[in-house]
């Protein structure tokens, strides 16, 4: 496991939260291109939001997922699942451990197919 990177499991919560919030609702501004606004509009109605919060906290902390959210992410899909990790790990709080956001994202879909 990827040790703490200086924040509490409940603020890295917070912010992963407010995160997808603002991205949510002000994709725009973060992503340029209209294919990849849909892309993101379309993978994130594939998941349950608890799931989706269960992938982040395995990814971007040391969360656990349940079998039921293996199964959710398999059926999102590796381009969506791809597509959202690289979304959020290239914010520039998390940008410095992006490398080790992206191999943990590998090693969760490797988990659950």
């Amino acid at each position: 496991m990827i040790g703490k990177i200086g924040y509490t499991t409940s603020q890295a919560t917070i912010i992963f939260i407010v995160v997808a919030l603002v991205c949510a609702f002000v994709p725009a501004f973060f992503v340029e291109d209209a294919e990849a606004i849909s892309l993101w509009d379309t993978c994130l109605l594939k998941i349950r939001p608890k799931c989706a919060l269960d992938i982040i906290g395995v990814v971007f902390e040391n969360g656990n997922i349940t079998d039921a959210c293996c199964h959710d992410l398999v059926q999102e899909g590796k381009v969506c699942h791809d597509t959202l990790i690289k979304y959020i790990a290239y914010r520039p709080l998390l940008v410095s451990h992006e490398t080790q956001y992206l191999k943990k994202s590998a090693d969760l879909w490797a988990y659950c197919v």
